[in-house]
Order: structure tokens, then sequence, then C-alpha cells
């Protein structure tokens, strides 16, 4: 395969290099790219129902933080304490991200994901027959270990075989299946009204989509990545193996997943304090009535869905990282107009562009740490909202960030625009909103990026000689020899999984 790309020096050693090495290629117009010869895979007819995956989980999950005031009155708890259920939620989805991850590698995409939207289904119909707050929190946190499960076999099974350089842009559009489930989720709260008891009808609505879902996912393929490996006979027939080149993985691979964890902690971070909280903020603080909070919260998380898609896409030219590190840095910019403005007009507007940026920096995350993550752990290593398990453990450090904000805000008190006291939720959001954005475009700034690296011919527990527990043999091209700058950084693999040079 020939290619005219300049040459240019090795992928640097160590992590001080390699930080350095980051950071310098920020500057250059010319980026290092990972491409491989293109065998001519196809999209496949399954990631519409992916989409809906995520979307009706994402739908589950803000029907409780979207309506915390609520069932703050229907259980005669403060707000705080009802956001108790969103730490536990987001806890939990770290198990359920390395069990069914782990079991979308081994097993399959499909069916962990049918079983995931069934239950999820009947856990929202259990919430909403919890008579006590005790029972509330243990259904929600039950809620967490199956949710936990959606996002890494989802997003997995998404990408594969997606055309390279269609990444960006599917990586955005199956992102903001997340901000589509708020949005969905305000726009039920909105149709149910301000009722206090409202609340059940929200999550009757989120029961009846997962469980349609998850009947709909039954009739669709199973992962064609999957398939291929099964049929040729590249699936490993020994459980206890699974379990060895997990290890082996962790033991090769601490400091990338350590790295992607930071990272995905400060994202989580940045996506809970934003939203988790906000139309509470609109509710107590703004003093607007529910149908008001609903409309800014609804337009709020429509700039999320637009923002991830054409951030998404731009990072397919511009680069990962630079898509990150410029999204966060005007998410940061933007924070004293998202909290000062009064009414709900300029809350829409300035809603939309905040989250057009916190979520354009989401949009990139999909395919970044796809593209980062080891090639036969692809379900478990990268993902959520996995979602999988570097994502879930950066969801599980950042568990408490709903909390944290609600906490500080109850006990700090601004003028609202009636002149009476509120609790500070503006200020609190505000101030570690700028924090956390600079905290990404700094980690952002001396991290990797594999922008085109291929990952579709591998399966966890298979290496590439037919499954004989080896990592790294055909397998993963992480350290991709035949470097160029230019257009591309250049992998040339054949069809033996032979690794050449190539200048």
């Amino acid at each position: 395969m020939s290619t005219a790309n300049e040459p240019a020096e090795l992928i640097a050693k160590g992590i001080i290099p390699t930080a350095k090495q980051a950071w310098g290629d920020l500057f250059k117009w010319k980026q290092r790219v990972v491409v491989t010869n293109d065998y001519g895979e196809t999209p496949q007819c399954t990631r519409l129902v992916v989409l809906r995956g995520w979307t009706a989980d994402a739908f589950d999950f803000h029907a409780l933080s979207i309506q915390t005031v609520k069932l703050s009155k229907y259980y005669d708890r403060s707000k705080t304490d009802i956001t108790t259920a969103i730490t536990l939620t987001l806890l939990l989805r770290s198990v359920g991200a390395a069990f069914f991850g782990l079991a979308g590698d081994k097993f399959g995409r499909k069916w962990p994901m049918v079983v995931n939207m069934i239950v999820l289904g009947l856990l929202q119909i259990a919430t909403i027959y919890s008579q006590t707050f005790q029972q509330f929190l243990a259904v929600r946190s039950l809620f967490g270990l199956f949710m936990g499960g959606v996002y890494g076999n989802a997003i997995a099974m998404a990408l594969e075989h997606c055309p390279v350089n269609a990444r960006g842009l599917m990586s955005g559009i199956l992102q903001q299946g997340y901000s589509l489930g708020y949005v969905l989720a305000a726009c039920a709260n909105l149709g149910v009204g301000g009722a206090t008891d409202g609340w059940k009808n929200v999550f009757w609505i989120a029961a009846g989509i997962c469980l349609g879902v998850g009947t709909i996912r039954i009739f669709f393929p199973e992962s064609q990545q999957f398939l291929e490996a099964k049929k040729a006979g590249r699936q490993s027939t020994d459980p206890g193996a699974f379990w060895r080149e997990t290890k082996q993985m962790l033991a090769q691979e601490w400091k990338m997943c350590i790295y992607c964890v930071i990272l995905m902690t400060r994202f989580n971070y940045s996506s809970h304090t934003t939203q988790d909280s906000y139309t509470t903020f609109m509710l107590t603080q703004k003093e607007l009535a529910n149908d008001a909070a609903s409309r800014a919260s609804i337009l709020m998380k429509t700039g999320a869905c637009i923002g991830g898609t054409i951030i998404g896409y731009l990072s397919q030219f511009f680069g990962r990282r630079r898509a990150i590190i410029i999204s966060a840095f005007l998410s940061a910019v933007l924070v004293p107009a998202w909290i000062l403005p009064e009414g709900e007009r300029s809350l829409r507007v300035t809603g939309f562009f905040l989250q057009f940026f916190v979520q354009g920096a989401w949009g990139v995350i999909p395919i970044h740490l796809n593209e980062l993550s080891p090639p036969a752990f692809r379900s478990s290593f990268p993902e959520r909202e996995g979602k999988g398990i570097t994502y879930q453990l950066g969801n599980m450090i950042s568990s408490p960030s709903a909390q944290i904000v609600n906490a500080i805000a109850e006990k700090t008190f601004v003028t609202a625009p009636s002149g009476e006291k509120a609790p500070a939720y503006g200020p609190v959001m505000g101030v570690a909103t700028a924090i956390i954005s600079m905290g990404i475009v700094v980690t952002t700034a001396f991290g990797l990026e594999k922008r085109g690296r291929r990952f579709e011919n591998a399966v966890a527990g298979v290496d590439g000689d037919g499954g004989n527990g080896v990592i790294g043999k055909g397998v993963d091209l992480e350290d991709g020899v035949g470097i160029g700058v230019g257009e591309e950084r250049v992998e040339r693999v054949e069809r033996v999984e032979r690794v050449e040079r190539v200048c």
C-alpha cells in the first residue's frame, strides 16, 4: 500500500515524553492518525436500535434527576436526600458495566442488551410502587446495576465496522442519545404538569420505552464483529482464559486505564454538575414554574444534541483532543452567561449554548475511548454511559456530584427575583463547572490520540492465532510501527495480521 505521508518521529515511550509529544502535536496542523487498509466493512443495521436503547437508558435516569423537587415533596425529604438515589445509581453502574461489559465481549452484544432493557423497564415500575424512601433507594440502586450494562455494549456494537471517516459523526450522534433521553424526560415532565404525584406518570412512560426497546432488539442481529469471530473459530472456549487475559490487559495497559479513568471522572463531573440540578436551579433560585423550567430544560439539552453531533463530526478533521479542548474551554467561558440571567427566555438561550459545548466535548468521547482502548476489550474497556469499565469507574468517582451540589446549595443562599432567600444552585454549579472544564482541558492536552485506529477484527479472549490466550499478537496494533505525519499516521495491516514498516 503506497502512501505519500511524511515520515515522523516514533511515538514517545514513557509518561513524561508522551505528554510532551502530545502537547506539541496540538500545535501541528499535520496530525498523527492511525490508518489501516480498508476491507470494505459496512455499518450495521443495529445502530438505530442502539441509539434507542441508549436514549431509553438516559430517559430512565433523568426521569429522577429532572423531578427532584416533586420527589422531595412526595417523600417529605430534602432535595439532597433525593439525590442520594442518583449517587447510588452511578456507584452501582460501575458494577453493572464490569459484569455486562465482560459478558458482551465474551457472549455477544445482543442478549446482554435485551436483558438490560427489560429489567430496567421492570425496575421503573418498581420505583413507582416504592412506598417508603428506603424502598425507593433500594430500587434505584438495582436500577444503577443494570443501567451500567447498556452503554459499553451499545457503543462497541455501533462503532464496530463503522467506516473510519464516519466515526466522529457516528460517535457524536450515538453519544447524544443521552441528551435526547433528557429532552424526552423534560417533555414528559412538561406534559404531566407540576402536581407532586405527576412524577409517577413520567416513570410509567420510561418503563414502556425500555420494555419496547428490549423487545425490538430481539429481532435485530448480533454484532457482525462477534459473529465473524465465532464463525472463524476465534472465540475462546476456556471460561478462565477471558479472565486471565483481562488481567494481562490491565497489567499491560494500566497507564492507559488510569489516564482514561481520570479523563472520564472529569467528564462525568462536568455532565452531572451541569444537568442534574439544573431544573431544581430554575424552580428554586430562578422561581420559574414547572412548565417554564421544563421548556428551558428541553432547549438546553437540544443544544447538547446539536453540539455533540457537530463537534463529534468535526473531530474527524480537527482531531479528537483539539475538539475536546476547545469545547471544554468555551463551556468554562460561558459559565457567567449561564447562571446570571433571569427569566425563561434568557435561561433557554444560555443553557442551549453551554450544553452545546459541554456535550460537544462528550460527542468525541465514545470514539476517542474506543480508539485508545485495547481492541480485544472494546466493550469492557472504553465506556458508560459504556458505557464500560473506564467510563463507569469515572462515573463511580463522580457519583456524588449532584448530591454535593445540592448539599452546598441548600446551605448557601442568594437573593431570588422575588427578594426572598433561595438555595445558591447557580453559583455552586457555576464554580464547579469552570473548575472541571479547565481540568478537562489540561488532562486532554497531555493525553494520547489514536484517531483512525482499526479495531474491527478483535474479540476478547482471542489472540491472532485462534485463542491461545496471548494478548497483543496480531490483535492490538497500538504500538504502530510505520509512522507518518501529514494527512495520516500509517499502520499497514495485512490479512495475516502482520505489521510492516511503511513510510
